[in-house]
């Protein structure tokens, strides 16, 4: 007997019979949860993006039955390869890019570098990976599947305009979500990656003046406490504006009153930073020097 064309209609996921590259997912996976695994390499986003973070406040969300802190081996990959391109390209923006390694001379400006891919390292990829972080607990939390992907089109634009212009503006990727979530809750898994950095920056003052108190100021690890704290700043106040894919933006959806009170908790921190020399004022004070 033929099968009615109809019946597709009364199915609970037609998509089941038109994506080929499909697997069943995790039995840990809560029933809600899609987990979709797409084989093309050039369209590594477009399941995520199907039925992104579907608003539904009456909808109730079981949480995360798997293990909290899995990494897959692509995602580990793409921390990795993310975080990598990033440092090298604060490297580049420091030694200001073709015109300065041509200034400098070649073999001077590749020292430079070797010398301050480490220092770019250790400041600014705890701010930008645990950032990532926050995000993906947070949605796991929430009974989400999560988890990083690079975006080597990013990457590539953001290095290849730091050795141009020793300009850093890079998108090397984000947290993919798929699941259904409620707008209260998207704001939470949205504004965990701002307060990642909150929590870095007040971390780094009260870190860094122990550690200038102990090793004095000036040299090495003032400068990895500086970069620290201005990594921490100005990451969460990128994320906070309230544009396109950014966690402003959701943030600002959710809630207005903790939207403009963390936006301007950041902006402080950016005046603090950039204008004022209060930050390292503070970390002076709890140095003693």
């Amino acid at each position: 007997m033929a099968r009615d064309p109809r019946a597709s209609r009364l199915e609970d996921d037609p998509f089941e019979r038109v994506q080929s590259t499909r697997r069943a997912p995790p039995s840990h996976a809560p029933a809600h949860v899609r987990v979709v695994v797409q084989t093309d390499p050039n369209q590594q986003f477009q399941p995520f993006l199907r039925g992104f973070m579907d608003f539904g406040d009456a909808y109730r969300v079981e949480h995360h039955r798997g293990s909290f802190f899995h990494f897959s081996q692509r995602e580990l990959k793409d921390l990795v390869l993310a975080t990598g391109a990033f440092t090298l390209a604060l490297a580049l923006m420091q030694v200001g890019g073709v015109r300065g390694i041509m200034s400098v001379g070649l073999g001077p400006a590749l020292l430079y570098m070797v010398f301050l891919a480490p220092v770019m390292f250790v400041a600014f990829a705890p701010a930008f990976v645990i950032h990532e972080l926050g995000h993906k607990f947070a949605a796991k939390y929430y009974g989400c599947w999560a988890e990083f992907r690079a975006d080597p089109a990013g990457l590539r634009f953001g290095v290849f305009l730091a050795l141009l212009l020793g300009i850093v503006f890079m998108a090397p990727g984000a947290v993919m979500v798929a699941g259904s979530v409620s707008r209260k809750q998207n704001g939470h898994i949205a504004i965990a990656g701002p307060l990642v950095n909150l929590t870095l920056l007040l971390f780094g003052i009260a870190a860094g003046g122990v550690l200038l108190g102990v090793f004095g100021g000036g040299g090495l690890v003032e400068m990895v406490v500086f970069y620290w704290l201005a990594a921490n700043t100005i990451l969460g106040a990128f994320n906070m504006l309230p544009f396109g894919p950014l966690d402003g933006r959701k943030i600002k959806n959710w809630s207005e009153p903790v939207f403009w009170v963390t936006i301007a908790i950041f902006a402080f921190a950016v005046y603090a930073l950039l204008f004022s020399d209060i930050q390292m004022g503070w970390v002076y004070a709890i140095a003693g020097i």
